[in-house]
């Protein structure tokens, strides 16, 4: 509540958080920066995300909670350097999206590769979240304020395969549009990866989404407004015209494809 995160970031923290406390071997309360030092040597070889994301949470706890900045005070993160995106091509997305098997997981590809959504977003989307007669979505799961989400819409091609989708979807106790246990979601599209020999995931169509937005002249601000950013230059965010009414106007002036050209 104090720091206004939402709760899957909340959750993470937690996580990375109880897994330095299992191993600790004295009172949280005597813990000093050594301690911390030692933990996180003991996750080289563990990748850069993971390093980055456990010491982000302890310097939340240490600092903010615990109100012992001392601790963590002499960490810093580590840089990042700039690495080239390796973007699907158009061939690749449609030979991908040919081995999915259900109709459920198709609907939810071209939901990604059309709207731009993050991958929460796409999965927390209930009925409600959605004009069907504009094709506009407007995801509502964000509650902190690290993320947050404005409005996108999907084209005719994914109107077309969630029509086919919503018509034969069984009825379920969920609201969301698509249900799935997180099992489920960890697994998602594991057959067609097989069969194209393709690692496609939800932020691969984000960046094919705002890879082909760009292609079709469709300037950043915009691309960054269908994907939820923060507007970057004074530009952008003072003198641009963000209203459901103009970005259903870039978004159809793209006439973006993805199974057709």
């Amino acid at each position: 509540m104090d720091m206004r995160r939402d709760k899957k970031t909340v959750y993470e923290h937690t996580y990375y958080i109880g897994k330095f406390l299992e191993q600790l071997t004295k009172p949280v309360s005597l813990v000093i920066a050594e301690d911390i030092r030692e933990y996180l040597k003991s996750l080289n070889g563990a990748g850069t995300a993971t390093y980055k994301n456990t010491l982000g949470a302890l310097k939340l706890f240490f600092r903010d909670f615990l109100a012992m900045p001392q601790a963590v005070s002499s960490f810093k993160f580590p840089r990042q350097g700039f690495k080239p995106k390796h973007i699907l091509t158009k061939q690749q997305v449609q030979r991908f999206y040919n081995d999915i098997e259900t109709s459920k997981e198709r609907a939810l590809f071209m939901i990604y590769a059309t709207s731009g959504l993050r991958r929460s977003e796409a999965l927390s989307l209930k009925t409600e979240d959605i004009d069907f007669n504009t094709r506009m979505i407007i995801p509502n799961c964000h509650s902190g304020e690290t993320k947050k989400s404005w409005l996108s819409f999907y084209n005719e091609e994914t109107e077309k395969v969630l029509k086919s989708y919503l018509a034969s979807k069984k009825p379920t106790r969920s609201l969301r549009l698509f249900p799935m246990p997180r099992e489920e979601e960890k697994q998602l599209w594991k057959i067609a990866k097989e069969k194209s020999g393709l690692n496609v995931t939800p932020q691969r169509l984000r960046e094919w989404f705002c890879s082909a937005m760009l292609s079709q002249g469709i300037s950043d601000s915009y691309v960054d407004a269908f994907c939820g950013r923060t507007p970057k230059s004074v530009l952008a965010k003072h003198y641009t015209d963000y209203s459901p009414e103009k970005l259903r106007e870039i978004y159809d002036k793209a006439n973006l494809k993805v199974l057709s050209g």
